[in-house]
């Protein structure tokens, strides 16, 4: 295995192959609302996945999308942020989930480019939010450009949390915006330890635009054992496999 692969028990008494078809039914929906030819969706290991490489679900369809494994991984990734650190926050539902997460945490100083996570997090008066500064993308709150760059490079943090909408076989990050990528590569080059939280679905999907590679992180956070290939890189380049 990877360095270390932790397995975290089901909670809430819930069953993951119950869950695991819960959210099948969901992807399938929101997949059908996408249409059809390169927005269709296909079907890989199980999971019900939109198979655009250009464009993303929209936000609303993607926050039921796989819900229920993005808790899961939420926890997971709670369980590993001490208390009274700093970290960033992207873009996507999977941080927002696990912005909920972290409401218990104490004395956190949180830097995000995602409207979404500070309006979770802005009640904690034990917190520091500070929202980056850019361009807001009216589709899901996302802030991204060149000022966004500039400003999450005056920051060295404990943590970067980020998502990605795709995982390919040779180990690359995939996202669909070259601007968020950018952004997403600025968070990983400051921070002191970088976990990226995905989905199973993810591996299944390959949007257009690189982001970097599995070799750059030092924790990945799924729902279900990864395909063999990914599971070697892992090894290959001593990163934990928390599977939640």
């Amino acid at each position: 295995g990877a360095r270390a692969v932790v397995v975290y028990p089901d909670l809430g008494g819930s069953s993951r192959d119950a869950d695991a078809r819960m959210e099948e039914t969901a992807g399938l929906a929101a997949a059908r609302r996408v249409g059809s030819g390169c927005g269709a969706s296909s079907a890989a290991g199980g999971v019900r996945v939109p198979s655009s490489t250009v464009e993303n679900l929209a936000h609303t369809q993607r926050e039921t999308l796989h819900a229920e494994g993005k808790a899961r991984i939420a926890r997971a990734v709670a369980e590993q942020v001490p208390h009274n650190c700093s970290l960033i926050l992207n873009i996507g539902t999977t941080t927002e989930a696990i912005a909920k997460a972290l409401l218990d945490h104490r004395g956190l100083r949180v830097i995000t480019n995602n409207l979404n996570v500070a309006a979770i997090l802005q009640h904690k008066e034990d917190f520091t939010v500070i929202i980056a500064g850019g361009q807001v993308r009216s589709r899901d709150g996302g802030i991204i450009g060149e000022a966004t760059i500039d400003f999450i490079n005056q920051f060295k943090v404990d943590y970067g949390i980020i998502g990605i909408s795709g995982i390919d076989e040779d180990g690359s990050l995939l996202e669909f915006d070259y601007q968020e990528v950018r952004v997403a590569q600025a968070i990983i080059a400051n921070s002191r330890r970088v976990y990226l939280a995905a989905d199973y679905s993810k591996f299944h999907r390959n949007p257009v635009v690189r982001q970097g590679n599995l070799s750059q992180l030092d924790a990945l956070f799924t729902d279900r054992r990864p395909p063999e290939s990914i599971t070697r890189l892992l090894t290959q380049h001593d990163v934990a496999l928390h599977i939640a």
